[in-house]
């Protein structure tokens, strides 16, 4: 399918991914607990239904979502200006994003089809391909080497990015519970941080063995100010507050290997927060 220049009008409310695993666990009876400080806020586009965020040289690549308004887009990191992009075809609720080796790979919900994009000279995604998978696919981020796909599952999937065959796979778990909902990955120092859809907390993973290690806690990052101001910027578009509420969550991890910064967001979040974690 061809892809379109993107646009930066806030989306119409669509459906969103309907849960279809086990939450996951509410304490974390084996792993430290963490908190976090806030260092920076960043502006986001309050229209961004955020599925995957990555920062390179002072930009985010960002994937959004809903079908028919899907993108992956280039944002100045220090503005929010949507400096470019591409549409995904109408058909696609995109997902995950990832930079590796100079390609964007970004993946769809339960198409089993992702996209790849070289970027140009300005650093603007270029359509490049297609790659196939068999899962649902919903985060996505790479060790170096392999792909690692989330699909809502316990299970995280490597995948050879020159194939996308797979490659390994692992089972996520806190001491023996299952830990399912993992959604917007990103790899920082030889760990997989994940985001847990619908909560405000990242699982920090490790790749070996799918080991919960640790647990941040985000709660009270977004504002009650902020919450009423994405609430209210909706429904001036004729959104569902209801809709609004329950789709504006924690979703979106990036990091920045120059300086070791970690930025997070949600869907349809006004900020990006640079954050440092300290245990509880």
């Amino acid at each position: 399918p061809g892809v379109t220049a993107v646009a930066t009008a806030m989306p119409t409310a669509t459906p969103a991914p309907t849960a279809t695993a086990t939450v996951a666990p509410t304490s974390a009876p084996l792993t430290g607990a963490y908190t976090y400080t806030v260092l920076e806020e960043l502006p986001h586009d309050v229209g961004a239904y955020t599925q995957g965020l990555v920062y390179v040289d002072g930009v985010f690549y960002e994937s959004t979502g809903l079908r028919g308004q899907s993108t992956v887009r280039r944002v100045d990191a220090a503005t929010g200006q949507v400096l470019g992009g591409l549409q995904v075809p109408d058909q696609y609720f995109a997902e995950g994003l990832t930079l590796l080796d100079g390609t964007l790979y970004q993946l769809t919900w339960q198409s089993n089809v992702g996209f790849t994009y070289t970027l140009d000279a300005d650093g603007m995604p270029v359509h490049a391909g297609e790659f196939r998978y068999p899962t649902e696919g919903w985060g996505l981020t790479h060790d170096g080497s392999r792909l690692i796909l989330s699909d809502g599952s316990d299970t995280l999937y490597f995948y050879d990015p020159a194939t996308f065959t797979e490659v390994g796979r692992i089972r996520v778990h806190d001491g023996d519970a299952p830990v399912t909902m993992l959604n917007e990955l990103e790899y920082i120092d030889g760990q997989i941080y994940a985001n847990v859809w619908m909560t405000d907390r990242i699982a920090v993973i490790d790749p070996a063995d799918g080991a919960v290690t640790a647990w941040i806690d985000l709660a009270g990052l977004l504002s009650d100010a902020d919450r009423t101001a994405i609430i209210d910027a909706w429904a001036g578009a004729g959104a569902n507050a209801n809709w609004v509420a329950s789709n504006a969550v924690l979703n979106g991890i990036a990091y920045d290997e120059e300086t070791g910064r970690v930025f997070v967001t949600g869907k349809l979040w006004p900020k990006v927060y640079v954050v440092t974690f300290q245990a509880m």
